[in-house]
């Protein structure tokens, strides 16, 4: 990744409506289900917009980062604070696992030949899609665990979401809400601000990891772009989390879960 058209593809060179307008898209159909939508986006970078899947990788997490910040005080405003804040065990557990395991899965995304990471996204996007029906179908109830069992499994299940979240360059809440849920208990509204908490750090590990590579040069050299689709993004999270329950999860869910399957495949058998 050593000149100008690898760093900027034809795509990325579309007017800025343009690329607002897909940022915005994305942000709708993930705030509509509550989340950033980082996994939607993902396909587009590649598939719209023609960048290598360690450059798209790299670019959704700077996007996701800042749709995460945006975030942030919108939740905690509605979960009091000191609610939050006595659930710290929680994070701090989650935070045990998903800060070495962001560090593993860039390092590993780094290391990664490009057409098999075409093939790990893709199944990692299938993987998304399957939490994705699973948290929004289904009653999440607590697995009850003693504690001398639920904080390795905490460990353990931080470090896998950690992965995950650094390979895709997403928060990770799709993964983090519903395990908050069955390991600790929490409430699904609790739960979305202390994914939040747990993932902004381990989006930093991951954003630095990346910064230490020379393919991190995708994101100076496509600044713009990303500034406006992030803008984008953040307009259309605000936009669709105004639509929430708008639509029936009974149509919606499958609906993106079918996108996301559509874009594994088209990932699967990219070149």
């Amino acid at each position: 990744m050593t000149t100008d058209q690898t760093l900027v593809p034809l795509g990325a060179k579309r007017p800025a409506p343009a690329v607002f307008g897909a940022g915005a898209a994305i942000g709708v159909l993930g705030g509509m289900i509550g989340l950033g939508g980082a996994e939607f986006r993902l396909p587009l970078l590649i598939g719209l917009f023609g960048f290598a899947a360690l450059s798209a990788v790299i670019l959704n997490k700077a996007m996701s980062l800042v749709v995460v910040l945006v975030a942030l005080p919108a939740r905690l405003a509605a979960v009091p604070t000191a609610e939050v804040a006595a659930r710290w065990p929680v994070a701090v557990n989650l935070l045990a696992g998903s800060l070495l395991g962001a560090w593993a899965g860039a390092s590993w995304a780094l290391r990664m030949r490009s057409a098999t990471l075409y093939k790990v996204l893709a199944g990692l996007m299938v993987l998304m899609a399957a939490a994705l029906v699973v948290t929004h179908t289904t009653t999440l109830d607590t697995l009850a665990l003693p504690l001398w069992a639920q904080i390795p499994a905490g460990v353990a299940a931080g470090f896998g979401i950690g992965v995950v979240a650094a390979i895709m360059g997403v928060a990770g809440g799709e993964l983090l809400i519903p395990t908050i849920v069955l390991l600790f208990g929490e409430d699904i509204k609790t739960a979305g601000s202390l994914s939040l908490l747990v993932s902004l750090p381990t989006m930093l590990v991951a954003f630095a990891r990346y910064s230490r590579d020379g393919s991190f040069a995708v994101l100076g050299a496509n600044l713009r772009f990303t500034t406006i689709m992030a803008a984008g993004s953040v307009v259309g999270a605000i936009l669709g989390g105004l639509l929430l329950g708008v639509f029936p999860d009974a149509i919606l869910i499958p609906a993106l879960a079918v996108i996301l399957l559509v874009s594994a495949v088209k990932l699967a058998c990219h070149d």
